[in-house]
């Protein structure tokens, strides 16, 4: 074996390693003394640039905070009542075609029969609106066929029911578009730019982080013992330099990373179509419940006519 070639093989690993640990250890140590108040050189970064990483920092907390309540927008049963247990049978069939199938039975045998046969239909959504239309077409049916035989007059609370179900049916299909849309147009969007936007940004600042602590390391190495900056050698001087080089061409990257992360309009682009997509929700909502209430209405007034009636023939 070639014990000469084996010796320089081990001392050219040593310096590989030495060169990839040292720069390491002296950003640990300049970090340590920073800490504990020993430092004797601390660097101080520019003032703009100490005020694009506030802004950043804000924009990210903002991101962060606005994106866990939103996040709920991807979860369908955000609104739906804890207190509600609804059977399998109670979520195979939509709104409409239960009310298509009860116009349709002659009898309250086949009413149940068609209720209870099977639906190749997914099953229906847990939404507040969704869970209150079930509920209500339930009472609706459950009042029609409380109704004596032979009776040509329809209950109006089981009437004005079914027409209620059918539009929170409608409102809570309204809210799962809403949904939709706020997935695809505001998370999806503020989560890009919080983990690659804002993310890249918190990369870049590490670079200038790491460049201020290997230059501070560079400056008290050059000063141990309490040498003056004439009495450093060509060596730390030359180290002085590259390593203030660096920092100068880190802290440039990284202002310019931020300023485009601040700059770009995307963030309240997306805040708009939150906002828009709610907007249509909420309206489409009140015309649907505006048109069912006159319909109620019309029902709940014919039904104090003829209850005024009966009482005035007594």
């Amino acid at each position: 074996m070639n014990t000469e070639k084996l010796t320089a093989g081990f001392a050219s690993f040593g310096k590989t390693v030495s060169s990839s640990v040292t720069p390491f250890a002296a950003r640990s140590q300049q970090w340590i003394r920073e800490q504990t108040g020993s430092a004797s050189v601390q660097t101080e970064l520019p003032h703009d640039y100490v005020e694009l990483e506030t802004r950043i920092e804000a924009l990210k907390q903002t991101h962060q905070k606005l994106l866990a309540a939103t996040s709920q927008y991807a979860n369908e049963a955000y609104d739906y009542p804890p207190n509600i247990r609804e059977s399998f049978q109670d979520l195979a069939k939509g709104i409409s075609e239960k009310v298509n199938l009860l116009s349709k039975a002659s009898s309250v045998s086949n009413a149940q029969e068609a209720l209870t046969a099977p639906s190749s239909e997914k099953p229906q959504p847990k939404t507040f609106s969704h869970a209150i239309a079930r509920a209500a077409l339930a009472g609706s049916q459950q009042l029609t066929m409380a109704t004596p035989q032979g009776s040509t007059e329809p209950d109006p609370l089981a009437q004005g029911l079914e027409k209620f179900a059918v539009a929170e049916e409608k409102v809570g299909h309204a809210r799962l578009e809403q949904d939709e849309k706020i997935q695809g147009m505001f998370l999806a969007g503020w989560s890009t730019t919080l983990n690659q936007s804002i993310k890249s940004a918190g990369k870049a600042r590490t670079a200038v982080a790491n460049a201020r602590l290997s230059l501070d390391a560079a400056k008290a190495r050059a000063a141990a013992g309490g040498r003056h900056e004439e009495n450093y050698t060509e060596q730390q001087k030359r180290a002085i330099e590259q390593a203030e080089d660096d920092f100068v061409e880190k802290v440039d990257e990284a202002t310019s990373v931020m300023r485009n992360v601040l700059d770009t309009p995307e963030p309240l682009r997306h805040v708009a179509a939150l906002v828009q997509a709610q907007a249509e929700f909420h309206a489409r909502s009140a015309e649907i419940l505006e048109e069912v209430a006159k319909t109620i209405d019309e029902i709940q007034m014919d039904q104090e006519t003829s209850y005024r009636r009966a009482r005035d023939a007594q």
